[in-house]
């Protein structure tokens, strides 16, 4: 761990390894004693992990399933994909005893607190979060649950033993159905439609999780089931392309008074009255003054710097990951926030 980032990352120890299909693997996880009440997570989140690949390091954002509710440990599964440098490395080299380097828990694909029924729909590694959400559903809450779970044959389908004992023990209020591409080709929007709830309830919600061109195709059967496109929450796939662990550049503007707003930020309990140029993301602004805030990507890609905003108003360049929901109650990103109004007040509470 460099000096530059000791502040944002912390080191996990592998405590088991678990092989889930021939070509995913669940690494199970520990913080150190006194680093684990920064580890705290909500069903649906994401560690961002430091991965030794080919002599250097790439940074990955892994969906966490297990569940807050369940486990005492972390785990992380990660399904191989073609040329991938991190997955091929992790499914080949990890083992029990090793370290890997991690961000803390982050991440807006969670489930809403008005939902009353909650259907979720996955594909391939798409159920890591999904599994955890569930888990955390049936042990926490009263509403039905509905899994879609699409994979290319049986022999894919991650986590199938988990499914048929949560299967078996809720069998009243969870309803999981296959999809399997060895046998019905490839998803359509009847297909799909013709495996969710027949009539769902006014306010359902759907949580879907998959290839883009998949959640497409879910979201279009949902549409034709009458499930609002307001209650259909994406979680986005992306591939890093920063070095997320990598000391921030430092900051080479010199912005006027008259060109800056003033905001008032909460990270972590903490309270910071500061000067935002107009012309400068929230995240860069922060960061600069030598505030320890969240992020992963800087790309407006994987929600690691999400927070929401009191007051004031606020655009952004890119968002490729909050969705209608959480734009609504204020949710914003930081790498991507730009004032607009000459006083704004954030509080870091994703």
């Amino acid at each position: 761990m460099t000096a530059s980032t000791a502040s944002r990352s912390h080191e996990l120890t592998v405590v088991e390894v678990i092989t889930e299909t021939p070509d995913a693997v669940s690494l199970v996880l520990t913080a150190a004693h006194d680093a684990r009440d920064q580890f705290t997570y909500q069903a649906g989140q994401f560690l961002t992990l430091r991965i030794p690949a080919h002599g250097g390091a790439v940074s990955r954002c892994y969906s966490l399933s297990s569940s807050p509710a369940a486990d005492e440990h972390l785990k992380v599964t990660v399904k191989r994909t073609a040329g991938g440098l991190a997955s091929n490395w992790l499914c080949d080299h990890a083992e029990a005893g090793m370290t890997l380097e991690s961000l803390t828990p982050a991440g807006a694909f969670t489930v809403r607190p008005a939902d009353s029924e909650l259907v979720f729909v996955a594909a391939g590694s798409g159920i890591t979060p999904v599994i955890s959400m569930i888990r955390a559903e049936l042990l926490q809450s009263g509403r039905r649950v509905t899994l879609v779970y699409a994979n290319r044959d049986r022999e894919s389908v991650i986590f199938d033993a988990e499914l048929a004992e949560l299967l078996a023990a809720h069998a009243d209020r969870l309803t999981v159905a296959h999809w399997l591409e060895s046998e019905s080709s490839l998803p359509t929007p009847a297909g799909l439609r013709s495996l969710l709830p027949s009539t769902p309830a006014a306010d359902t919600a759907a949580y879907l999780c998959g290839p883009a061109a998949f959640m497409d195709v879910a979201a279009a059967a949902l549409h034709d089931a009458g499930v609002a496109c307001e209650h259909v929450h994406r979680e986005v796939f992306v591939s890093l392309t920063t070095d997320a662990f990598a000391a921030p550049e430092p900051a080479t503007r010199s912005a006027a008074a008259s060109d800056a707003v003033t905001a008032t930020v909460e990270i972590d309990g903490d309270t910071h009255e500061i000067s935002w140029p107009k012309s400068e993301v929230l995240l860069d602004t922060l960061l600069s003054r030598g505030i320890d805030a969240p992020y992963a990507c800087r790309e407006g890609n994987c929600g690691a710097c999400a927070y929401t905003l009191r007051e004031g108003q606020v655009s952004m360049r890119i968002n490729d990951t909050l969705d209608d929901y959480e734009l609504g109650i204020g949710v914003r990103l930081a790498c991507q926030s730009i004032p607009e109004s000459d006083y704004l007040t954030a509080v870091f509470d994703r």
